[in-house]
């Protein structure tokens, strides 16, 4: 009888599963993974081959992407703060988060478009100009959608198929916007602190 009780409760804790959203999400995000692992690639492949990387008529200011390093990390925790306000049902709290998580967001798009509005070189210039201007734009489109999911989810704050035990697609929304800040930081590093 003993031995039917542990596989009882051996079945119970099988039946204790992620939901299926946040496990497209994953998977989602994995190949988000691969695109971005490629222009990375790409990148290390070209300043490995080249003598002067970057070249000679790039100077690179690191001061906007740096701030806009601070605003996106700023954004993700806030994204966090939101999600533990609406698993408590705080809908009034999330959506507050959520809004400065926005602000953010459309700050460090504002300070991509500032940083290339300084470049003496063009996507047409040279490789590592197609490359800047191929990584950096590819990430602002993921910021961009990323403030659009945002935005959609503090509209609906307090709908039920966002609160409580139906945060699923809340939560799915918070991991793409931390996936973001993480690529952001990968870039960061790649362009302005590696060179």
């Amino acid at each position: 009888m003993s031995a039917r009780i542990g596989y009882a409760a051996r079945d119970d804790r099988l039946a204790v599963r992620g939901h299926a959203l946040i496990l497209g999400v994953i998977l989602f995000l994995a190949s988000e993974l691969m695109f971005f692992a490629a222009w990375f690639a790409a990148y290390f492949a070209l300043r490995g081959r080249t003598e002067q990387w970057p070249p000679p008529d790039v100077h690179l200011d690191a001061l906007d992407p740096s701030i806009g390093t601070v605003v996106l990390g700023t954004s993700s925790l806030l994204v966090l703060f939101a999600i533990r306000a609406i698993h408590r049902d705080r809908a009034g709290a999330a959506r507050g988060w959520l809004l400065g998580a926005i602000a953010c967001g459309i700050a460090f798009l504002a300070l991509t478009i500032h940083d290339w509005s300084k470049n003496s070189y063009t996507m047409a210039s040279h490789a590592y100009g197609s490359l800047h201007y191929g990584i950096t734009g590819f990430h602002a489109a993921h910021v961009l959608g990323g403030v659009v999911m945002l935005t959609y989810l503090a509209a609906g704050a307090r709908k039920p198929g966002f609160t409580g035990a139906n945060a699923a697609g809340a939560e799915a929304i918070s991991y793409y916007w931390h996936f973001v800040f993480i690529v952001w930081l990968g870039i960061w590093s790649m362009i302005y602190l590696l060179k």
